[in-house]
C-alpha cells in the first residue's frame, strides 16, 4: 500500500492507538503490518509527521550534529523509506537519533546488533561533532564502563530470568540513590548507579520467579533513566539517548503502566533541551495518554512536559490547554517528597510552568512561578535553581534588557558549584545570549558572559 492509501491507513491506526494508549513502537509495528509500509516510513507516520516536516527537521538535526554531516532532506528520506537507496552509517545514526529508536526498529539493522553497531555509529558522529567544535574527543574510561554495562543489561533483559535473594537490599540502595541524586553532581552518581545495575544483571542471569523479574526490571528502568539524565547533564547526548531507550525497554518489560509513562516523560527532557523538539512532544504525549483518567504525579508530570515542549515548538493554543490540564491534575494530588529524584513535587511542577511561560513569552506569569519555585529550594539542590534564574534572564533578554539579562545569567552560572557546572547549564546560559536581538549581543555584559562560557572549568 502506497501514497494516499498508506497515509489514510496509518491515520486510522494512529487514531486507534491514541484511544488505546499504544506506544509509538506499537503504533509503528501496527502500521507496518496492516498498511504494508517499510519500518522507516511506519515510524514517521506513527508520529504523525509529513515527509516534508520530517525531512526539514532531519536536515536541521544533521547540521547541528556536524557541518559535514550526512545529507538529509525530504527527497533523501523518500528514497530511504522506499528502499530505493540505503542510508550510510552516519545517516543511520542520524535517523536513530531523530526517531529515538534503534536501527532494528527502523528496519536498518538486525535485532542482535542494535545495541552494539548502532552505538558505535552514534559515537563516531558525536566525535566528529566534538572535533569540529574544537573540544576534546578523548572519552573518559568511565563512559566505556557505562557502555559495557548498558549492553549487558539489554542482553540480560532479553534472557528474562531473575532471583529474590538481594531484592530488599537492592531496593534500599535504589531509594538512597534517588535521594542523593537530587543534589549530587551527575559524574559522582554514575558509579553508584552502575553498581546497582551490575547487581541487577547478575540476578537477571539466573532463573527466578516472575514476581522478582518484574521488580528487577522496574529497578533497571529507574536506574537507566537516572543514568540517561546524568549523561544528558554531562553533555553526552547520544549516549543519553541510547540509555533512555534501554530505560523504555525495561519499563515496557515490567508491565508497570505508571513506570512506562514516567520514563517517557523523563526522556522528553532530552528533546526539550537538545532537540528535536518533536521528540519531546511525542514522548510526553505518549506518557499523557498512558496516564489519562488517572490523576497521579506521573500524569501531572507528563502533561506539564507536553505543555513545555509544545510551547517551545510554538504551539501556543495546545500548550495553554495542557497548562490548564496539568494544574487541574496537580491540584488533586497530595504533597510530594522533595527528596526523591523520581517524585514530582511543587517546585518541579513550577519549573516546568516556568519553561512553558518563558517559551510563550508570558513574562509576568513566568516571573511569578520562578520566584515561587526558588523559594522552595534548599541550599543543596543541584542545577534547578540556576535553570530557573536563567529562564528569568531569558525573559529579560526578550524584554530587551540585555545588560541585566546577561548579568543575571552570569551570576546564576557562577553561583553553581563547579562540579555542577555541566554542559546542560552552559548551553542554557548560552541561550540567554542567543535570545538577544541584533546589536544587544555586543554589549559588554553579553561579551563577558560568552567569554565565561568558553573558559575550561579549572579557570572558573
Amino acid at each position: 500500500m502506497t501514497g494516499r492509501h498508506g497515509v489514510a491507513c496509518a491515520r486510522a491506526i494512529r487514531e486507534r492507538a491514541a484511544e488505546e494508549g499504544w506506544t509509538v513502537v506499537e503504533t509503528a509495528q501496527a502500521i507496518r503490518d496492516h498498511c504494508g509500509l517499510s519500518k522507516l516510513r511506519a515510524n514517521r507516520l506513527a508520529r504523525g509527521l509529513t515527509l516534508n516536516q520530517a525531512g526539514g527537521e532531519l536536515r536541521d538535526l544533521a547540521l547541528q550534529m556536524s557541518p559535514e554531516g550526512p545529507k538529509a532532506d525530504e527527497d533523501q528520506l523518500r528514497l530511504w523509506e522506499t528502499g530505493a537507496r540505503a542510508p550510510r552509517a552516519e545517516a543511520v545514526a542520524l535517523l536513530c537519533r531523530y526517531y529515538g529508536a534503534t536501527p532494528y526498529e527502523l528496519g536498518l539493522g538486525h535485532a542482535d546488533d542494535s545495541a552494539g553497531e548502532d552505538e558505535s555509529l552514534v559515537r563516531r558522529t558525536t566525535q566528529t561533532r566534538s572535533s569540529s567544535s574544537g573540544t576534546a574527543t578523548k572519552r573518559d574510561p568511565l563512559f566505556h564502563d557505562i557502555d559495557a554495562t548498558r549492553r549487558s543489561v539489554d542482553r540480560a533483559l532479553a534472557a528474562g530470568t531473575v532471583a529474590p535473594g538481594q531484592m530488599d537490599l537492592l531496593e534500599e540502595q535504589l531509594l538512597l540513590v534517588r535521594y542523593e541524586y537530587v543534589f549530587t553532581p551527575p559524574a559522582q552518581m554514575m558509579n553508584k548507579l552502575l553498581r546497582i545495575l551490575r547487581e541487577v544483571k547478575e540476578l537477571l542471569e539466573d532463573r527466578q520467579p516472575a514476581s522478582v523479574t518484574v521488580r528487577l526490571t522496574e529497578i533497571t528502568a529507574v536506574v537507566s533513566t537516572l543514568i540517561a539524565d546524568a549523561l544528558m547533564k554531562l553533555g553526552e547526548i547520544d549516549d543519553a539517548r541510547i540509555w533512555y531507550a534501554t530505560a523504555r525497554h525495561a519499563s515496557d518489560e515490567s508491565g508497570n503502566a505508571e513506570l512506562r509513562a514516567r520514563v517517557r516523560a523523563q526522556a522528553a527532557m532530552l528533546g526539550y533541551y537538545y532537540g528535536p523538539v518533536q521528540s519531546a512532544v511525542t514522548l510526553a504525549r505518549e506518557a499523557r495518554i498512558m496516564t489519562r483518567g488517572k490523576p497521579s504525579p506521573t500524569a501531572a508530570f507528563a502533561v506539564a512536559a507536553e505543555a513545555r515542549a509544545l510551547a517551545l515548538q510554538g504551539n501556543r493554543s495546545d500548550a495553554a490547554a495542557r497548562v490548564r490540564d496539568a494544574r487541574g491534575i496537580f491540584d488533586q494530588l497530595a504533597p510530594q517528597s522533595d527528596d526523591d529524584a523520581f517524585a514530582f513535587p511543587l517546585r518541579r511542577f513550577l519549573l516546568y510552568l516556568s519553561g512553558t511561560f518563558t517559551a510563550l513569552g508570558h513574562v509576568s506569569e513566568a516571573r511569578r512561578v520562578q520566584e515561587e519555585a526558588l523559594s522552595l529550594y534548599p541550599t543543596r539542590a543541584g542545577i534547578d535553581p540556576a535553570l530557573l534564574r536563567l529562564e528569568a534572564a531569558i525573559c529579560l533578554a526578550r524584554d530587551r534588557s540585555a545588560t541585566e539579562a546577561c548579568q543575571l545569567a552570569t551570576a546564576a552560572y557562577l553561583q553553581v558549584p563547579e562540579e555542577h557546572r555541566t554542559p546542560i547549564l552552559s548551553a542554557r546560559a548560552q541561550h540567554v545570549i542567543d535570545q538577544l536581538p541584533g546589536a544587544n549581543r555586543r554589549v559588554t555584559a553579553a561579551r563577558e558572559l560568552g567569554e565565561l562560557l568558553q573558559l575550561p572549568s579549572s579557570h572558573m
